[in-house]
């Protein structure tokens, strides 16, 4: 399930982003409650985008930004508390890694959803059943 998370230069340090990007990893997995599920963990997987200072903006302006990016099949993270409770959790990730170098309105998250039978990991196309039953097999092992 990919995170993307996008920084401008000099918000975190490399340590910082990989620990806000384990926090994320963490927040995904805990949301969905699926914390010790050996095919998920091993499927939360993404990008960090560091950017010049200039190009990450709010307001049409140049701001100590964070943005964050969550794809998922649409079988997770369905409800709307699951929703909320994954971007409180992604923030304040972020906002702890950043140690006062950002506002909490500077951080900003969404939720994309892959369409039915669109999710693909290793070459292989997954329908939402097929999905939910990697999961459900890795449960089980």
């Amino acid at each position: 399930m990919p995170i993307t998370l996008t920084v401008p230069e000099g918000l975190l340090s490399s340590e910082a982003q990989a620990q806000a990007f384990a926090g994320l990893t963490d927040a995904v997995l805990d949301v969905a409650g699926l914390t010790e599920n050996a095919f998920m963990t091993a499927n939360v997987i993404g990008t960090i985008n560091v950017l010049p200072v200039e190009r990450v903006l709010a307001a049409g302006r140049p701001v100590p930004a964070a943005f964050i990016e969550l794809k998922l099949p649409e079988i997770a993270l369905a409800t709307a508390e699951a929703k909320r409770a994954f971007i409180e959790k992604a923030t304040d990730v972020v906002e702890q890694a950043a140690e006062g170098r950002i506002k909490r309105e500077h951080i900003w998250s969404n939720i994309v959803y892959a369409p039915e039978g669109a999710w693909g990991i290793a070459g292989q196309s997954y329908s939402n059943a097929e999905l939910l039953g990697a999961i459900q097999g890795a449960a089980v092992a």
